[in-house]
């Protein structure tokens, strides 16, 4: 993971059972991009209590910080996520503990959507299960060509319902009711064409390719972008006139910022549009 522009410093959370290792990993560059690591490379970044519980706190600072303009969510190791922490799940097994884990955890997703910046997976290993999950539930992702993807709890006798909300709403149905009735890997390559990923690059180019998306995003106004991922996933839950309803609404109020009425102006001038740090960092 390249964090050339800044230092990567221990996110102010909790640390790993028995061990003095933070579970995630957080930097900033002066660009405001932020980047999150999972740290349970031993435990293939297992999703466990702990780990939840720390991302949560992390997101949930995040959301209010306007000089935050992009979210990566990286991995340590060989594998981004393999799902939840099964050897955890199993200490102590009733239908409260597992209601209030799975609630847990679906909070924590949810949380991603919320960000009122875009999030994307840094994915340079295999995701499974609620790992699978985590990258569908960010806004993009872009994958090393080696990194797999399944939901895999069908083949443990747990079909994957968490995660298959967030992979049904990332690829066509019948695509992702294989995927979870059998449990079955899927490359880089299919993930990208079935709509799980953005990007594919070869390892060492990875960090090359992220940053180009990265780069694309935050040269535009936050104010448009937070903007628009709201109304995004607003709209994609409503019929279609009340979705256009909503997109009107949003552009009238979007046009009316000071970000758009230059950009606008800019393009009449035929001129680059002369944003400005409190603009860009609204």
């Amino acid at each position: 993971m390249n964090a050339s522009s800044v230092t990567i410093e221990p996110a102010p959370a909790l640390t790993a059972p028995g061990g003095e290792d933070p579970l995630l990993l957080r930097s900033q560059d002066a660009r405001g991009v932020v980047t999150l690591t999972l740290n349970r490379p031993h435990a293939f970044n297992a999703l466990s209590e702990a780990m939840l519980t720390t991302l949560q706190r992390e997101l949930n600072t995040i959301a209010p910080d306007e000089s935050v303009r992009l979210v990566i969510l990286a991995a340590e190791g060989k594998a981004f996520c393999a799902g939840h922490d099964l050897k955890e799940m199993r200490t102590a097994p009733s239908l409260k503990y597992y209601e209030q884990l799975f609630a847990q955890c679906s909070d924590m997703m949810l949380a991603i959507q919320r960000l009122p910046v875009p999030v994307i997976a840094r994915v340079q290993g295999i995701a499974t299960a609620a790992g699978c999950q985590l990258v569908a539930m960010c806004d993009l992702a872009v994958a090393a060509s080696t990194a797999k993807f399944a939901v895999s709890g069908v083949n443990l006798g747990l079909f994957c319902s968490a995660p298959g909300v967030a992979l049904s709403r990332n690829v066509l149905r019948k695509v992702a009711f294989e995927m979870l009735v059998t449990g079955e890997f899927i490359s880089a390559e299919e993930a990208k064409a079935r709509g799980l990923i953005n990007r594919i690059a070869q390892p060492e180019q990875l960090d090359a390719e992220l940053e180009r998306l990265v780069a694309a995003i935050v040269s535009k106004p936050r104010i448009a972008v937070a903007m628009g991922k709201e109304f995004f996933y607003r709209q994609a839950e409503l019929g279609i006139a009340a979705a256009y309803e909503a997109a009107s609404q949003t552009m009238a109020c979007n046009m009316m910022d000071e970000a758009a009425l230059e950009g606008v102006q800019a393009f009449v001038e035929k001129r680059p549009p002369r944003w400005n740090k409190n603009v860009d960092s609204r």
